[in-house]
């Protein structure tokens, strides 16, 4: 079997797996996790990129001997380089302060309605289009020559070579869904240079071969391509998503809950707007219609807050705390900022006269309460929206782990569950690899391939389905 080194970079950790591939075999090893934390300089909140990229070069180096290597990460955020090539600051985090009130001065110049019409994409304030306005009077975008997405970056890095990947460019607000290409008169009329952006590139293109100082720096023998995936995580993830039809929901979990459908258009209607449905590109010319939620941020947040107290024991004994007694909005902007996540949760419970969460059981009970409550309503306005009807829900990523929020979220939607693959966007990374180099069959075959080879669980939907229409009602009235 080839072999393929899969980095992939979350919110709050990195790895690089090994995946080996065969058209009746797929298995996946880490080579080695690293953790990203984000520093917090005068300037605001900024990702430590160098310490990032080390820990590539030292997962490739773990790796050992691969036929490829592919990068995925989280979406929105960018570097920024000078004429030299050189980097011209640590990015910026997209949790930062500084696009704040950014959107309605887009706003006044582009009406969201129209902006949505052009790009597909939903409101979220950190979404790169907000972050390069908010830039505008800077030292650092008036000096750049070339503006590169976090996994752009890395593999120029490795490479050398440039390039723009297709599916996280699809969230900067600044792609035609339609057309796949740029969408030129929103840049225009917002005074965004295009030019910035390397050439677009789609999943499986070639990106490059490791640089002779790469190769020297991880051992590894050359040449060694690097090739272009799915580079937004979530479109990694997406492509392993072990489906066998069409008639399926997604949700992928961790830092952010991603819950949607795969089309093969965008769902670009004043409906889907309102509902703050974005349309995101996938494999193969596929549509990613889904809703952002906070996902697990919410309990990590809580976790750290609490001292990163045994997380198997905080999940049996919110278990036992009763279903649905007090939820919140799991997608409220109001959440996303980090620091004091239990005050903030007992806040909003408060205002909304619900009992008010005491306990980090109770606490912990109300977050998944909460994100089950958030993909039934996900879940039921994308069928609604697309005229998509689904049978099941697949849920992929770290949140698989967590069976009482896998559990919950079958309850909540009505539907059984098939959780798994946990890491989902890995194995994306690795299929899409393995395809480009004629291991591996279309999406379908990938798929397939996902479902004989890695350990998944259904779960059936249980209780009452009246209770969660009585809490999406009380959220709805709060």
């Amino acid at each position: 079997m080839k072999s393929y080194a899969a980095v992939d970079l979350g919110a709050s950790s990195g790895r690089v797996m090994v995946g080996r591939a065969s058209r009746d075999s797929l298995e996946l090893v880490e080579a080695h996790r690293f953790p990203n934390r984000p520093v917090r300089t005068p300037e605001g909140l900024r990702w430590d990129v160098l310490s990032l990229y080390a820990g590539v070069l030292d997962g490739l180096r773990a790796a050992g001997r691969v036929d490829s290597v592919g990068i995925d990460s989280w979406a929105v955020d960018y570097g920024l380089l000078d004429a030299d090539g050189a980097l011209l600051g640590n990015p910026v985090h997209y949790r930062d302060t500084r696009t704040e009130g950014v959107a309605e001065k887009v706003w006044a110049t582009v009406p969201a309605a129209e902006l949505y019409a052009a790009t597909g994409l939903q409101y979220a304030p950190f979404n790169t289009l907000y972050q390069l306005v908010a830039a505008r009077s800077s030292a650092q975008l008036a000096y750049a020559k070339r503006l590169l997405l976090i996994p752009d970056l890395l593999s120029y890095w490795l490479t050398g070579e440039v390039g723009t990947e297709l599916t996280n460019a699809s969230t900067t607000q600044l792609i035609d869904p339609r057309t796949r290409d740029w969408a030129y008169g929103v840049a225009e009329r917002l005074g965004v240079d295009l030019e910035l952006f390397a050439p677009l590139r789609r999943p499986g293109d070639p990106a490059g071969l490791l640089r002779p100082r790469v190769l020297e720096e991880t051992g590894l023998t050359g040449p060694v391509p690097v090739t272009t995936v799915g580079s937004h995580d979530t479109a990694s993830a997406v492509a392993a998503v072990p489906a066998t039809g069409e008639r399926f929901a997604y949700i992928c979990t961790g830092t952010w809950s991603l819950a949607g459908l795969e089309l093969d258009a965008p769902v670009l209607t004043e409906e889907s707007r309102a509902a703050n449905f974005t349309n995101e590109l996938g494999l193969d010319g596929t549509v990613r219609h889904l809703r952002n939620i906070m996902g697990l941020w919410l309990l990590q947040e809580c976790v750290r807050d609490w001292g990163d107290p045994d997380l198997g024991e905080l999940l049996r004994a919110a278990a036992g705390v009763p279903a649905l007694r007090s939820v919140v909005d799991a997608g409220d902007s109001a959440f996303l900022a980090p620091g004091r996540m239990p005050e903030r949760i007992a806040a909003a419970c408060r205002e909304s006269g619900q009992p008010v969460p005491s306990s980090p059981a109770e606490v912990t009970r109300c977050i998944l309460d909460s994100l089950a409550l958030a993909h039934r309503r996900a879940v039921a306005e994308a069928q609604a929206l697309a005229d998509h009807p689904v049978d099941v829900v697949h849920i992929v990523g770290g949140g698989t782990r967590n069976t009482l929020l896998c559990q919950l979220t079958a309850d909540a939607c009505g539907l059984p569950v098939v959780a798994g693959p946990a890491e989902a966007a890995a194995l994306g990374n690795v299929l899409v690899q393995a395809r480009t180099h004629g291991v591996v069959g279309d999406r379908a075959s990938m798929r397939g391939l996902v479902a004989r080879t890695q350990p998944l669980t259904r779960y059936e939907p249980q209780g009452d389905p009246a209770a969660w229409r009585a809490a999406e009602d009380r959220l709805a009235r709060a």
